[in-house]
């Protein structure tokens, strides 16, 4: 589970963003980053987003005006955000918060790789889920 580094810099300051919809999040090393509801959403680390292996991930499609809408402390390692879509069961690691706002670049531009492939639009609905639920839904 990430999160359990204790090389990972740890958070000193959370703050939700609810109008620009940005969680910002700063750490003890410096490192200080706003990271969009959006990108929190569909890189949620939950197995509804990531699957249960390689290849298994879903792409999430129209979470742009994703909100959060409550925020859990989990240990002393992790929040767990619950989006205004519903979805609840990703947990942040403070590791992963950090990679998420040092990434965001890349992560975009591979999140739009993605969607192309896929011959989606971002804002599209979500796709119905297909059979084959996985039981934790």
């Amino acid at each position: 589970m990430a999160g359990l580094d204790r090389n990972t810099p740890k958070p000193t300051e959370v703050t939700v963003h609810q109008q620009s919809r940005v969680l910002e999040i700063a750490f003890d090393d410096g490192g200080r980053f706003r990271i969009p509801f959006e990108l929190m959403r569909v890189y949620s680390p939950s197995a509804e987003v990531q699957g249960h292996g390689p290849g298994q991930e879903v792409l999430q499609t129209g979470k742009r005006g994703v909100e959060v809408v409550g925020l859990e402390p989990v240990g002393h390692y992790a929040i767990q955000p619950t989006f205004s879509d519903g979805h609840a069961s990703g947990i942040f690691s403070w590791d992963y918060l950090y990679f998420l706002g040092s990434k965001q670049g890349e992560l975009w531009a591979e999140y739009e790789r993605r969607l192309a492939a896929a011959g989606v639009d971002r804002d599209a609905p979500m796709a119905e889920k297909a059979g084959g639920a996985c039981g934790h839904h």
